[in-house]
């Protein structure tokens, strides 16, 4: 039997995070992940042909500015470095208009102003206003365990950007869009932004976290030579001499449970390791409690909230494709150095159909989608003068025909085709010849290759208002603490969620060094600091 200080299930960025920043502080750390090499997500592959790196998950990061991790691990350190491209959204039509969005304020408004020039200055003031409640709230919020619901709402209401911001929650993504602006196409463009990472359009009681959507929507970027860089680079702080150790291909039998306490885990082949600390899952709340815990080491009311767990209604299908030259948009503004393109959709009417048609278990013949060509900030991603592109729809993951349907080989091959004639029809000059081959990831792959992503749940489980905060993945987990003791969870299943934010692991790493008395060698970033000392999130 090998004994480590902590033993952390799944090498995705959370379980990462949380590794790092126990090794850094002299803890003997083992990661366990199923694959061979450690990132989850975080994946750059290639899968189409030599020398085109594709990243089959994870495209940009949206918190690369305010997440801790970046800074406290020094990741630039380890060769993970970023692009912030200038212009950051940009929504072609079919009559060749264009919308965009840029990290210049003045230049999206610029181009706003083309649909609405009333739209124009209230994209300027509300861009202000949630940049404000980004700093002040939304930003500090995903850093920090969450209060109890009512503690929560009494935080907000100790200032007036937390009264403002309570007034969001009670509304739809819907209502806040239609209430900030009038234009149709600058409504179509705002909305998908709000809701393209799992907020339902027509829902109320997530209001807050609009903000943060649109607000992230013009902060994300690229990691230059791929996003496995990023977990390249964790896994390195991880490996310092003296550090932590990292096992691929590791098949996970069991938690140890002994009155009550998580004593180290059981592999597949009968191997076994001892936390004699704790052992920390990143891993979704199925597969933590009901397959390795046991359910016979928890209680009947817990088990009922492990299985009421809702996942997600939808997941991705993606094209990723190896291109002979970039798409040459036929927009009446040049918007040929974008990072992410969004296709398909004219009125608010089409994302609202699409949406519709998830829910029935349908696949459009009119493929619509977002689109990102990684080569054109970064080129180490392909050979010289090739490109790579990677597209990505919302789609269900139970098809009306079932799950398995996805793995006829005429319905891919017939849909792959559908997304590049609608990248053809906004960019003429991708025609099949420059697409020198393609990769197709469907939804049931997703569940297929990363077990946590149970029916393509992106984050490990739905935006729910009941799934959320403190709710999430329930009252008794949402503090990254559980009912067996000294087992932690870190997962993109807990508060605040999934999407690279490293929130989870961060709050995790927090939450085990105060719990076991380890010596924090790093400090709380300034504006969480700030926040706590107008009472949002009480004393730490």
């Amino acid at each position: 039997m090998t004994k480590y200080d902590f033993i952390i299930i799944g090498g995705g960025p959370n379980g990462l995070c949380v590794a790092a920043y126990l090794s850094k502080a002299g803890q003997k750390v083992l990661v366990l992940e199923k694959h061979l090499e450690v990132g989850g997500g975080l994946a750059t592959e290639e899968v189409t042909l030599g020398g085109f790196y594709h990243n089959t998950h994870a495209v940009y990061h949206m918190m690369v500015d305010y997440a801790p991790p970046y800074k406290d691990l020094e990741l630039e350190k380890y060769r993970c470095k970023y692009v912030y491209p200038e212009l950051q959204v940009a929504m072609p039509f079919s009559d060749g208009k264009c919308l965009c969005l840029y990290s210049d304020v003045d230049r999206s408004c610029d181009s706003i102003a083309r649909f609405s020039s009333k739209d124009a200055d209230s994209y300027r003031e509300v861009y202000h206003k949630f940049k404000l409640y980004m700093d002040e709230f939304l930003a500090p919020g995903t850093y920090v365990r969450p209060l109890p619901t009512l503690e929560a709402v009494i935080g907000l209401e100790k200032t007036a950007v937390g009264r403002e911001i309570s007034e969001y929650q009670p509304k739809s993504p819907q209502e806040i869009v239609d209430e900030l602006f009038e234009n149709e196409r600058v409504r179509t463009l705002m909305l998908y932004l709000a809701c393209h990472w799992g907020l339902e359009y027509d829902n109320g009681g997530l209001g807050f976290l609009v903000p943060l959507m649109l607000n992230r929507a013009v902060n994300s970027r690229l990691c230059l030579g791929g996003s496995h860089r990023l977990s390249n680079a964790l896994a390195r702080v991880i490996q310092e001499p003296g550090g932590g150790h990292l096992r691929g291909s590791q098949l996970i039998k069991r938690i140890i449970v002994e009155d009550g306490a998580a004593k180290g885990v059981e592999l597949e082949d009968g191997t076994v390791y001892e936390a004699e600390k704790a052992v920390v899952s990143s891993i979704d709340p199925h597969q933590t409690f009901l397959d390795l815990v046991g359910e016979q080491h928890l209680s009947d009311d817990f088990v009922d909230t492990i299985r009421n767990w809702h996942w997600e209604k939808w997941s991705l299908c993606s094209v990723h494709a190896a291109l002979e030259e970039l798409p040459a948009f036929a927009a009446d503004q040049d918007i040929n150095k974008g990072l992410m393109y969004i296709l398909g959709y004219e009125t608010p009417d089409d994302l609202i159909n699409h949406w519709q048609e998830i829910d029935r278990g349908e696949l459009s013949s009119n493929v619509r989608f977002n689109a990102v060509f990684p080569t054109m900030h970064d080129p180490s991603q392909a050979p010289r003068g090739r490109h790579t592109a990677s597209m990505a729809e919302m789609a269900p993951f139970n098809l009306k025909d079932g799950a398995e349907k996805w793995w006829d080989h005429k319905l891919r091959e017939e849909h792959e085709e559908r997304f590049l004639a609608t990248l053809q029809k906004y960019a003429p000059n991708m025609t099949r010849d420059k697409v020198l081959w393609t990769y197709f990831v469907a939804p049931i792959d997703f569940s297929t290759k990363y077990l946590d992503m149970v029916q393509g749940s992106i984050k490990q489980g739905a935006y729910e208002i009941f799934q959320m905060a403190s709710n999430r993945p329930n009252d008794e987990c949402s503090s990254h603490r559980t009912p067996i003791k000294n087992l932690y969870v870190c997962g993109a299943s807990v508060n605040p969620g999934g999407l690279v934010t490293f929130g989870p692991g961060y709050i995790a790493a927090n939450t085990i060094a105060e719990d076991l008395g380890i010596e924090k060698w790093w400090s709380e970033p300034e504006y969480i600091a700030e926040a706590r000392g107008k009472g949002y999130f009480g004393e730490d």
